[in-house]
């Protein structure tokens, strides 16, 4: 939505007491007031779209996930364990744009913190296990080359609406795709484990991929 300088005329009383709730709220006195003016006239702000979104994502979220708001309205983090030697620590950051209406929505980034090698090494193969995955699997042809970037330790995935209308159904497509890179994740550790061939494990994995994306009500 557009944004534009005006000018008002306010009690001093009312500002003082405007910034004290944005300051609690982590917000500034501008947009604290729009928010405010636009519940009163019914009007959904960009801020409003996200909650929305971060609210049916988090309904997906089951206890194997932590959340953690990052006082942003644009923000989220999800944190899940996988279990392997290192018990790594995955995060799913998901940055949403204030525009919502366009087709590219926003980010989600996934990180490994790590100082081992070797696990640096496995979730980099994974990674790119995964992006060639997502190119044969997308039925719409939306997981091209230049929506991924793949660094150590991190990937980077550019977020589509493929279709979805919906705040709640965007919300709850998002949830639903890091559950399901999760669970993938954690059967590739388990076969890298189980010492499995390259081509047994990756078999498995792309059986349980497809088996996952059949259930969902949404797909990104």
């Amino acid at each position: 939505m557009k944004r534009s300088t005006y000018s008002l005329i306010l009690m001093d009383d009312v500002v003082t007491a405007i910034d004290r709730l944005a300051a609690q709220q982590g917000t500034s006195r501008s947009n604290l007031i729009n928010q405010i003016l636009a519940e009163h006239v019914s009007c959904t702000t960009p801020e409003q779209q996200m909650r929305q979104v971060f609210s049916y994502m988090m309904q997906q979220m089951d206890s194997a996930f932590r959340i953690q708001e990052q006082g942003s309205d644009a923000m989220l983090s999800v944190f899940g364990s996988v279990q392997y030697k290192y018990r790594p620590t995955i995060r799913y950051s998901v940055e949403l744009l204030r525009d919502l209406r366009r087709e590219e929505i926003g980010q989600l980034k996934i990180s490994c913190r790590t100082q081992s090698r070797t696990l640096l090494d496995a979730m980099q193969s994974f990674f790119q296990f995964w992006v060639q995955l997502e190119q044969v699997y997308d039925p719409k042809g939306a997981c091209a080359q230049g929506l991924y970037e793949i660094a150590p330790g991190r990937m980077t995935r550019v977020l589509l609406r493929h279709g979805i209308q919906e705040d709640d159904a965007l919300g709850t497509a998002v949830g639903e795709y890091i559950r399901m890179f999760h669970a993938v994740l954690q059967s590739y550790f388990t076969g890298l484990q189980q010492e499995l061939p390259g081509t047994v494990l990756q078999h498995t994995l792309e059986q349980q991929y497809l088996a996952i994306r059949r259930k969902q009500a949404y797909q990104l």
